[in-house]
């Protein structure tokens, strides 16, 4: 299978293909670098001892985008490219709307004029809202309480209208939860550029000395702890979920919809122990208001990727905490030079 991972030089997207070159797939990387580096792919192949292909193209580049695959003749898709951060979303909405949706209706566009109607789209816990109980299942209703979250509910659904208007497409939407950790070689991991916006890079970047506090946003939630509760998965474990999907494709699902998470809620001062436990010493954290748009609890029920993809996650919270912190010890400038 001749695969296209969009957003391939980041941090799930490198995981991911370091994962699919080790399953012997053809792979290229298409990327704007834009909050990516190519130094993750020049790692991926040191850690393979394989190429990457890649191709800097932009998802609002539609005429770049129907030349390559016109060119290429792609099997499928995995689509990350896009814009993450919620406190972003909020702060920017119409550049999260224009790149995540107006982007991916161009690279539907691409495929269908290069013939190619097989997609993976890693959507998001976030189209669950804030659900009124835990764990989640797919069938849980859907909503959204910010920008970014509103981009994935909306993709999802232009893939299922999609679909319905024409069922040879094959869509494997994957709602996952938070990914977190760094490839046990400690040679690729989380890079974000400037103030980190998810918990684990923020933490990392305390333990490290970049940073002398981390924020812990909301203490008041209806938590054990008062801290927001989420399901963290490790980014190995996630990325081996997206082949699992690939592998899914050739029987012709249709459009399918698997939670990828760990059944597991833990809150953020869990984290903080954990990840303190995993460094050696302590995180200093201030309690700080609620930020908009978070909600106070989410963890999945992954059992349909168990049944029809034979997907289980395997690392626990102490792998996912050793893996960042080995990553970030040798990495305190993550890709870029010191």
């Amino acid at each position: 299978m001749k695969v296209l991972v969009t957003g391939g030089a980041g941090y799930i997207g490198s995981h991911t293909v370091l994962e699919m070159l080790e399953e012997g797939m053809s792979v290229t990387v298409m990327d704007n670098l834009y909050n990516a580096s190519t130094e993750s792919l020049k790692r991926v192949e040191e850690l393979t001892g394989k190429k990457v292909a890649f191709q800097q193209v932009d998802l609002l580049d539609e005429p770049g985008m129907t030349a390559l695959f016109t060119a290429e003749g792609y099997d499928a898709v995995i689509h990350f490219g896009g814009l993450k951060a919620v406190g972003e979303s909020v702060q920017k909405p119409i550049m999260y709307y224009e790149n995540n949706i107006t982007g991916t209706v161009n690279l539907l566009n691409a495929m269908s004029k290069g013939g190619c109607k097989n997609i993976v789209f890693p959507s998001s816990a976030t189209v669950y809202g804030d659900p009124a109980s835990v764990p989640v299942t797919e069938d849980f209703p859907t909503s959204a309480t910010n920008p970014y979250g509103r981009t994935k509910l909306f993709i999802e659904y232009i893939l299922r209208d999609l679909y319905k208007s024409d069922n040879s497409w094959n869509v494997v939407l994957l709602r996952y939860f938070n990914p977190v950790g760094a490839h046990s070689s400690g040679r690729i991991g989380e890079n974000p550029k400037g103030i980190p916006n998810n918990l684990m890079p923020y933490i990392q970047q305390v333990a490290v000395g970049k940073r002398e506090c981390l924020s812990v946003y909301g203490s008041d939630y209806p938590t054990p702890d008062g801290t927001g509760v989420r399901d963290y998965i490790h980014v190995v474990d996630l990325a081996k979920g997206h082949i699992a999907a690939l592998k899914k494709i050739p029987s012709k699902p249709g459009c399918v919809t698997y939670n990828l998470g760990t059944g597991k809620g833990y809150s953020v001062l869990d984290m903080v122990k954990a990840y303190t436990k995993a460094c050696g010493k302590e995180i200093p954290y201030k309690l700080a208001d609620r930020r908009p748009g978070d909600v106070s609890t989410c963890y999945g029920d992954a059992t349909l990727a168990k049944n029809e993809l034979g997907w289980v996650a395997q690392l626990g919270l102490e792998e996912m905490c050793n893996d960042s912190w080995r990553w970030i010890q040798a990495n305190p400038n993550g890709f870029d030079p010191a």
